[in-house]
């Protein structure tokens, strides 16, 4: 008898099967994802409980503004049950500012320094992947999950406070520079190519952690202290005197006064440290006296506009991304030719 048999070149269907079709990770992206996924998936799963907080609690705060009079919305004389939701705004605010530390502490230090304990990278690095392809894919997986996160954690917070920024004195814009617009990305980033480059450095997880840490507090000072000069300082005056009746300059709305405070301004246009003729503040005449022969006019006070803050955010966001990617391309360099 006969036995009929199948030639699979016959059978196999003309149109691309299923398995072809399909995207499927490999390689190197494969291996990232393999390694990292809880990681990966836990910052899915806290970028989702975000969002999902953020729009309810926004949703409570325009219900609540829905239900005051326009005037008092525009005067600011909203209802001290206002304060309730400007903390809620803070609150959150203060969780992604943790972003950052997150980011470099707990994504960026094990990143290398994991697979050069654990030997991993050994092993990689002995198949037909280059070290620079791996390298690449284990900073790019990682940092485009993180910008990816970031992004989306930072765009629902500012659709949540842009409506009622500027309706307490609390919600000024200096308050949430940080935590809103491009910032928070090429923030994260940075402190995570940081992690990464000191894991690569000094090969212990735990050491490259606390060590990232540090460095990651630092730059966060640093930040506090030089983010407000990226902004053109401005100045308004008067020149109505500055007695007891005289008015000092009112700042525009969500402005925030820089420098030491007051200035006394001169017919010279020089300015005069308020502190001038204190000493003789008790007696009126002679602190009057002492005033005019210094030819004060009036008072200059210097201050940030509102107007200026996403130009500030780009510059910064710009500075910091550039850092992050020279810190990037060193553990790339590197790594390529010193990684075991």
């Amino acid at each position: 008898m006969t036995t009929l048999t199948r030639d699979p070149a016959r059978t196999a269907p003309a149109g691309p099967t299923r398995d072809n079709w399909i995207p499927r990770l490999g390689g190197p992206v494969w291996l990232v994802w393999r390694q990292h996924r809880a990681a990966f998936w836990t910052l899915v799963a806290v970028t989702l409980l975000g969002v999902v907080v953020m729009v309810h609690l926004r949703g409570q705060t325009m219900d609540f503004l829905a239900a005051q009079a326009p005037a008092s919305r525009r005067s600011g004389g909203l209802p001290p049950e206002f304060e309730t939701h400007v903390d809620r705004l803070f609150s959150i605010g203060s969780y992604l500012g943790y972003l950052p530390v997150l980011a470099g502490v707990f994504l960026g230090a094990p990143l290398i320094a994991g697979d050069l304990e654990t030997g991993t990278a050994k092993l990689v690095t002995s198949q037909s992947v280059s070290r620079l392809r791996w390298l690449t894919m284990k900073l790019a997986v990682p940092a485009a999950m993180l910008a990816l996160s970031a992004g989306v954690l930072t765009a629902v917070f500012t659709w949540w406070w842009s409506p009622v920024k500027g309706l307490s004195d609390g919600l000024i814009w200096t308050s949430f520079f940080s935590v809103t617009g491009v910032v928070p990305v090429a923030y994260a980033l940075l402190t995570f190519t940081v992690g990464a480059a000191a894991g690569l450095l000094l090969r212990r997880t735990l050491v490259s952690m606390v060590v990232t840490l540090g460095i990651v507090v630092a730059i966060g000072f640093v930040w506090d202290e030089v983010w407000r000069s990226l902004g053109n300082v401005m100045s308004v005056s008067t020149d109505k005197g500055v007695g007891p009746g005289a008015v000092r300059p009112e700042l525009p709305t969500q402005a925030e006064q820089s420098g030491d405070g007051a200035y006394f301004l001169t017919s010279s246009g020089d300015r005069l440290d308020w502190m001038t003729c204190l000493d003789q503040v008790e007696n009126d005449r002679a602190h009057a006296a002492c005033l005019e022969s210094k030819h004060v006019i009036g008072w200059s006070i210097d201050y940030l506009p509102v107007s200026q803050m996403q130009s500030m955010q780009w510059l910064g966001a710009g500075i910091m991304l550039a850092v992050a990617a020279a810190v990037a391309a060193f553990v790339i360099l590197r790594g390529r030719k010193r990684l075991l």
